[in-house]
């Protein structure tokens, strides 16, 4: 079936729109409070703006130290599609109660808010990615995953841009903000009620409330098999890279492009427009199995045109544009601009190769008892991986490096990182050779 197909499929397309719109309010919800905590110059016990943007990217990513545990022993007792509904219901209530925070104005709640959204989040993602084997054929993850991460980067893109486009309507902006997001839960809501049945996994599964105990003991699982682990790190590496460069493209189109806001929005743009069309690539390149072929030839990807982009950054370094000037019409009339455009589309784009085949790797081949709570190990690291990222870029800046310097750093890093996993699994070299000579050899059922 083509991976188009379905969402044709009850199967799939109510799962894909509950997601897609899950994280499209996510995104709505903490790009509005990012911009009127910084517009408003609001401050929380004498918190600095800045601090507070900071720290509210630390608040949504806490919850998944604090509940993935709890999470993935869930979605492995009990049934899948009544959990997410429940998560969803979840949503609705949380987000009733920004209209409180936004009417009122209270920094305090609206960041407590975002914990909960945090929150609920956690609870979701084991569930998205362990319903997926039990609803798609093996020869349909690679596509059904690549839908998924397409949709995920899209909904995290449009949801940003929304975010900031409404909260700065003069006077009615938080209102707005607040009447949108109730109406996104309400139809991920609607969404998630066509998900099929998906059977518990572990129904005799003692819940563990420990969250301590029984985090290492997800860890544990992740380690049953050895090719899952490094699946498992391979992902994380992911996230720490795109993490890295999400984070960083608004003051690198400020400093160093010398361009505004939608320069910002034109570069997240093509990011993502490349991780959505690898995505989408992975099954047709993939042949109708999970080919882990192309996560090197994903990894080389993203090395070389992170490189790239220092390289290409010289150009307007040399330049010396004044901050944040430039308009989208404007940078794209600078000689040398689109080489960084399409480096980002192409760092995207071999993202999308290397991140999709991991998906379903560790879907095919964790035991389908644990496979939640893997996912949920693996949500862990993710989150870990993104808060060194940010720790790591702060500490780099302090000691005097550029962004160009930093995405050059990333480039070299992804090169010694990933090819150290693949040292580790020499299946990926491997399986990369044969699927560069085209020929067709299944992939190894472990």
């Amino acid at each position: 079936m083509n991976q188009f197909q379905l969402l044709q499929t009850r199967r799939f397309l109510p799962l894909f729109w509950t997601q897609f719109l899950g994280a499209f309010n996510d995104n709505v919800y903490k790009n509005a409070l990012v911009i009127f905590i910084l517009f408003q110059g609001n401050t929380l016990y004498g918190i600095d703006t800045n601090t507070l943007v900071t720290l509210s990217a630390g608040i949504f990513i806490l919850p998944f130290f604090l509940f993935s545990a709890t999470a993935g022993q869930f979605a492995d007792k009990y049934e899948k599609s009544m959990l997410i509904r429940y998560v969803k219901i979840l949503e609705v209530i949380i987000m009733s109660f920004a209209i409180i925070g936004f009417y009122s104005e209270s920094v305090l709640m609206l960041m407590a808010l975002l914990f909960l959204m945090g929150a609920q989040s956690t609870l979701f993602g084991p569930l998205k990615y362990s319903i997926l084997p039990q609803h798609l054929q093996e020869n349909e993850l690679i596509g059904g995953n690549g839908l998924m991460s397409m949709g995920t980067f899209l909904a995290i893109l449009l949801g940003t841009i929304l975010g900031g486009i409404l909260v700065s309507i003069p006077h009615q902006g938080t209102l707005i903000i607040a009447i949108v997001v109730i109406i996104l839960a309400l139809f991920g809501l609607i969404a998630s009620w066509f998900i099929p049945l998906a059977e518990s996994t572990d129904p005799k599964l003692q819940l563990n409330w420990n969250i301590i105990t029984q985090t290492f003991k997800m860890m544990r699982y992740a380690q049953e098999n050895h090719d899952v682990l490094i699946a498992v790190i391979a992902m994380s590496w992911f996230w720490f890279v795109g993490a890295s460069y999400l984070s960083q493209v608004p003051a690198y189109s400020k400093d160093v492009l010398g361009s505004d806001n939608q320069v910002v929005t034109l570069l997240l743009f093509m990011f993502s427009l490349g991780i959505g069309i690898g995505s989408m690539m992975c099954e047709k390149l993939s042949r109708g199995r999970i080919e882990l072929g192309l996560v090197p030839l994903g990894a080389i990807g993203i090395t070389l045109f992170s490189i790239d982009i220092y390289f290409a950054s010289q150009y307007f370094e040399t330049l010396s544009l004044p901050q944040g000037q430039m308009n989208a019409l404007q940078f794209v009339a600078v000689p040398g601009s689109w080489r960084i455009l399409l480096d980002l589309v192409l760092v995207g784009l071999f993202g999308g190769f290397y991140i999709v085949p991991l998906e379903a790797m560790v879907q095919r081949r964790s035991n389908p008892a644990h496979l939640s709570r893997v996912i949920a190990a693996n949500n862990i690291l993710n989150a870990l991986f993104m808060v060194i990222s940010a720790l790591g870029i702060v500490g780099m800046i302090q000691l005097g490096f550029s962004i160009p310097q930093i995405f050059l750093s990333l480039g070299l890093l992804s090169a010694i990182v990933t090819g150290t996993l693949f040292l580790k699994l020499p299946e990926f070299t491997q399986r990369f050779k044969v699927w560069l000579s085209f020929q067709p050899k299944k992939e190894n059922q472990k």
